[in-house]
C-alpha cells in the first residue's frame, strides 16, 4: 500500500513539473529525475554504456565512492586523471579516455544547487502606521 501511495505521489509530481515546465528552472525538474536514474548495484554509478570503461579504468584502483562524492567539469576530471598518472602510476587511458570524460562529464558534472535569490532593487519604503 505504501509502495502504491509513494508511486502516485512520484507520478503526480512528474506530471506536475511537466505541466509547469515553462516556469520551472531545469535544475528542479532534474532534481526530480534524478532518483529515476538506474544505477549499477555493484558501484551505485548511473548505468550507462560507457559504465564498464569507468568501472575498469576507475574502479581497478579506488572505491567508486570516490566518483559520488565529486562533481567537477570535463577539464577537472581530465586534471585528477593527470594527476594520478603522475603521483599513483596510473596507466595511460589510450583511446578509452574519451568516452571515460564523456561519462564522468555527463553523469558526474557540476549541479546547479539551489542558490539565494538575488539582492532586492530599487525597494519603495513606506512608513508603517501605528
Amino acid at each position: 500500500m505504501k509502495l502504491l501511495i509513494s508511486l502516485c505521489t512520484s507520478l503526480g509530481i512528474l506530471l506536475f513539473s511537466i505541466n509547469e515546465q515553462a516556469r520551472i528552472p531545469v535544475r528542479h525538474v532534474a532534481a526530480s529525475l534524478a532518483d529515476t536514474v538506474k544505477k549499477d548495484p555493484e558501484t551505485g554509478l548511473v548505468t550507462d554504456g560507457n559504465l564498464y570503461l569507468v568501472k575498469a579504468q576507475c574502479t581497478t584502483c579506488h572505491n567508486s565512492k570516490l566518483i559520488l562524492q565529486n562533481r567537477f567539469t570535463r577539464d577537472g576530471w581530465k586534471q585528477k586523471i593527470r594527476w594520478m598518472q603522475k603521483n599513483h602510476n596510473l596507466w595511460d587511458l589510450g583511446e578509452t579516455e574519451k568516452p571515460v570524460l564523456d561519462y564522468l562529464e555527463k553523469h558526474y558534472g557540476p549541479t546547479v544547487t539551489a542558490a539565494r535569490r538575488a539582492p532586492l532593487k530599487d525597494i519603495k519604503w513606506y512608513k508603517l502606521d501605528q
